[in-house]
């Protein structure tokens, strides 16, 4: 079983990737996952950046090319369908900014970006990805900063039009060096499983490192993954929002050690150093207890407190003083005899979304 991999030159270890997700992997979420590893994260991703909404991209309009120099090795992923404007984006931001890569993002299944042709959307116009991908890499190839570029996509727009093995082909043609595989089709959102047979075969028949995406949500899950299906590494998404120490707990597996019981006095201390984080990245004091809140939400679940308790004390704080307060009181009380355990932590789908009207993909080509 592999526990790292190459990116041109970087050595990936764990061979592990925190899943983009727009609203949720910011800066100070992304803070939050390496200092919980040890500094032992793989690699680390942007939120999408778009760039089909100015003529000229500009880097100052968009808060999530935002990024600590402890996040490094760190990936900007952009979106777009139009091929001029995606490498216009990609070489500015490789020459400002100095990422360890770009990433096109041909996986996002949102109705506002995949029904405008973009994100999931570039999987029903192969031809518009290749072009996009040929740009970007030629733009990239023309910079003062010559990094490798990366796709992450998902197996198809649905059951009828799985394409993943093509888009493999157009990736490795126009020099991709790493695809991330998220292995349910558009049309799936985020229900039911991932298939990871496609993911599989993607990996048996590329050149590239392939990473498998999609409910990975444990160590042993992650081994089993790595084992059966031949990916180079993994990407955990909604698995991190509810354990933001599963990168941590896979590095301690890769190393040979044991694992490590977690109290939830012990989770709860999570919180002060969230706030910290959103703060220091200019969030207000209620703009940072929402985010609280919504990492208790998840976060809690794990706890053996059948009544949800301590979940919902915390969610019906009203101000971030009160939080805190009633944090320490959890920690002082009824918490000092739980433990934390992400098994619990099953559920991590959402709804099917089974319509979106899709139109305006070539307008303004």
């Amino acid at each position: 079983m592999l526990k790292s991999f190459k990116l041109r030159d970087l050595e990936v270890f764990p061979n592990t990737i925190l899943s983009p997700m727009d609203g949720v992997t910011d800066a100070p979420f992304r803070r939050l996952c390496r200092v919980l590893s040890g500094n032992r994260m793989g690699l680390l991703v942007s939120e999408f950046v778009p760039t089909d909404g100015d003529a000229v991209f500009c880097l100052d309009g968009h808060k999530q090319l935002k990024f600590f120099p402890e996040e490094r090795p760190f990936g900007i992923q952009i979106f777009g369908r139009f091929p001029d404007r995606m490498a216009a984006a990609a070489k500015k931001i490789a020459e400002a900014l100095h990422p360890e890569f770009i990433e096109v993002n041909a996986g996002c299944p949102a109705p506002k970006v995949a029904g405008k042709g973009s994100g999931s959307g570039l999987l029903r116009d192969l031809p518009r990805l290749q072009e996009i991908l040929h740009d970007v890499r030629t733009a990239l190839d023309s910079s003062s900063v010559n990094i490798p570029l990366t796709l992450k996509c998902r197996i198809g727009w649905d059951d009828q039009s799985i394409n993943v093995m093509e888009t493999l082909k157009i990736a490795e043609g126009e020099g991709v060096e790493m695809l991330t595989v998220h292995g349910r089709t558009r049309l799936q959102g985020y229900n039911g499983l991932a298939n990871w047979d496609w993911i599989g075969k993607v990996a048996a028949a590329a050149k590239i490192p392939v990473i498998g995406n999609g409910d990975v949500n444990s160590v042993a899950n992650a081994r089993e993954r790595l084992e059966t299906y031949g990916v180079s590494g993994v990407s955990i998404g909604r698995g991190a929002m509810h354990n933001p120490w599963i990168f941590g707990q896979i590095a301690d597996a890769w190393e040979g050690k044991p694992p490590r019981q977690m109290t939830a006095s012990e989770a709860l201390d999570v919180f002060p150093l969230y706030n910290k984080f959103k703060l220091e990245d200019g969030a207000t004091e209620m703009g940072a207890l929402g985010r609280l809140k919504q990492l208790a939400a998840r976060l809690c679940k794990g706890f053996d407190d059948p009544e949800m308790h301590v979940r919902q004390t915390l969610l019906t704080a009203q101000t971030p003083q009160e939080f805190f307060e009633r944090l320490e009181v959890l920690k002082n009380g009824v918490v000092k005899n739980m433990h934390y355990d992400p098994n619990r932590l099953v559920n991590l789908n959402g709804a099917k979304d089974t319509e979106l009207r899709y139109g305006d993909q070539f307008a303004g080509r």
